[in-house]
Order: C-alpha cells, then sequence, then structure tokens
C-alpha cells in the first residue's frame, strides 16, 4: 500500500513540474494604478493554491488541538469522579418527611 501512495505521489509531482515546464509563460499582473509585473504562471498558480490552502489547513488544526483541549479536560474530569471515595457517599440518605395539612399529605 506504501508503494501505490509513493507511486501516486511521485506521478503527481511529474505532472506538475510537466505542466510548469509547458506553461513557462509570463503573465502580466496589475497591482495597482498603472503598476504591472510580469509573472510565470507556474509561480503564480503555486502562490494562489497557497493563498487559498494554508488558511484552511490552519483553521484545521486549530480545530483539531481545540477539540482534543477539550478531550483532555473531560477525561481528567471523569477520571477524578472515578477516584470518589464511596465511604463519603452515604448509601441511604434519610428519607423527606411529608408535609401534613388539614386536607391531606402533600
Amino acid at each position: 500500500m506504501q508503494f501505490l501512495k509513493t507511486l501516486f505521489w511521485a506521478l503527481l509531482v511529474g505532472v506538475m513540474v510537466a505542466f510548469a515546464l509547458n506553461n513557462m509563460t509570463m503573465v502580466p499582473l496589475k497591482l495597482w494604478g498603472s503598476l504591472y509585473a510580469d509573472v510565470n504562471l507556474p509561480l503564480l498558480l503555486v502562490v494562489t493554491f497557497l493563498a487559498g490552502f494554508l488558511p484552511t489547513f490552519v483553521a484545521l488544526h486549530l480545530t483539531r488541538w481545540r477539540l482534543r483541549q477539550r478531550i483532555a479536560a473531560t477525561d481528567r474530569t471523569l477520571a477524578d469522579l472515578h477516584r470518589v471515595d464511596p465511604v463519603s457517599v452515604p448509601a441511604d440518605p434519610a428519607p423527606i418527611p411529608a408535609q401534613v395539612t388539614s386536607g391531606g399529605v402533600l
């Protein structure tokens, strides 16, 4: 299975390199006003991909970290609850006396 995974990634990298080499054209990029920058197309594609991927990647890892912290806190709370001494908890609490009124028991 590891071989197939490595083969897939190697083929993907090969296709990306072939695309980059065949499309090494300069693309005019308008920055602001009358200022233009000539950028290679593959570089522009990599930068735009990272601009979309990195915030999502960071948000995913922050969410996973926060959920792990919450699970750890819940596990600590459960461990503390399991360590409660059974002698300190009364086995049979005293019954609550019923209130008697003129019409009967409430």
